[in-house]
């Protein structure tokens, strides 16, 4: 099916460009969503969830951590920020982070470094909109989260924040084995996000090489399960809708079943193996 030519003669792959061979676009992602290629704003779609997580603010519209503002009024690299923003008030501080992390289960030394790091390299750019003095607490404005794009990605979010989902189905066919007929899986070992990291990388582009590497170490520690990444719990850490999942299941008697926990308030994984969090 990948290699399915298209009517038009155009060819998929050329000769003298062996990586047009190893890496394939998926072909039929418009079958499946419409018109893929056009960003959408607010909704994250998939082949396997084409309406995104619609089901999202009406399951947690009970609980005061989730915002007030409805998702389809945030774009989705908004959506994917909400979580961290605490106290709802459009800026996200270094401790909204340290709290967040927290709440997904990571250890103190681990939090420590991500809100450091977060901070010192995420701040300026969301600031600069609106003023050229940079913040003297290093605060993050949802608002502007857009300016936080950096180069070396998947692509799966644009310039304004928006979700593009042909580049999210592409990610999985470039670099994830595919069965006899062709079909991307619908999961990706460490090796595979190794190779993905390492082939999205542009010419002296060092800080986002690092950003993109670290971004996706963390989301390995936190839904791998068996070594795998599923493409599902990937689509909703983008549109942040699994990170309320994890805070609420971390904070039930059976935890969060998958990640590597890291003691962060206990559990090992899925199981609660510290008389406390670490």
């Amino acid at each position: 099916m990948i290699s399915e030519p298209l009517r038009s003669g155009h060819a998929l792959e050329a000769p003298r460009a062996p990586v047009t061979q190893e890496r394939r676009n998926r072909i039929d992602t418009d079958k499946v969503i419409e018109r893929p290629y056009l960003p959408r704003a607010s909704v994250a779609p998939s082949a396997e969830c084409p309406d995104g997580s619609k089901h999202h603010s009406q399951k947690y519209r009970d609980y005061a951590s989730i915002s007030p503002i409805p998702p389809h009024h945030s774009s989705v690299m908004q959506q994917h920020c909400i979580y961290w923003d605490g106290d709802r008030d459009g800026v996200i501080w270094p401790l909204d982070t340290w709290r967040g992390f927290r709440d997904l289960g990571f250890n103190l030394l681990f939090c420590f470094l991500a809100t450091i790091v977060i901070h010192a390299t995420l701040s300026l750019p969301t600031r600069l909109a609106m003023s050229y003095i940079p913040d003297p607490f290093l605060r993050i404005y949802i608002e502007t989260i857009h300016a936080n794009k950096h180069g070396s990605d998947s692509g799966a979010f644009d310039t304004e924040g928006r979700f593009v989902p042909c580049k999210f189905e592409d990610m999985w066919t470039k670099y994830t084995a595919t069965n006899p007929r062709g079909v991307p899986r619908t999961s990706m070992n460490v090796y595979e996000l190794w190779l993905f990291t390492r082939g999205n990388r542009l010419a002296m582009d060092l800080f986002g090489w690092v950003a993109g590497f670290l971004e996706w170490v963390a989301t390995f520690l936190l839904v791998q399960q068996d070594g795998m990444v599923d493409k599902e719990d990937v689509r909703r850490v983008l549109d942040g809708s699994l990170f309320f999942e994890i805070r609420l299941a971390r904070k039930s008697d059976q935890g969060w079943n998958k990640g590597w926990g890291l003691g962060g308030d206990g559990f090992i994984g899925g199981e609660k193996l510290l008389p406390f969090g670490l």
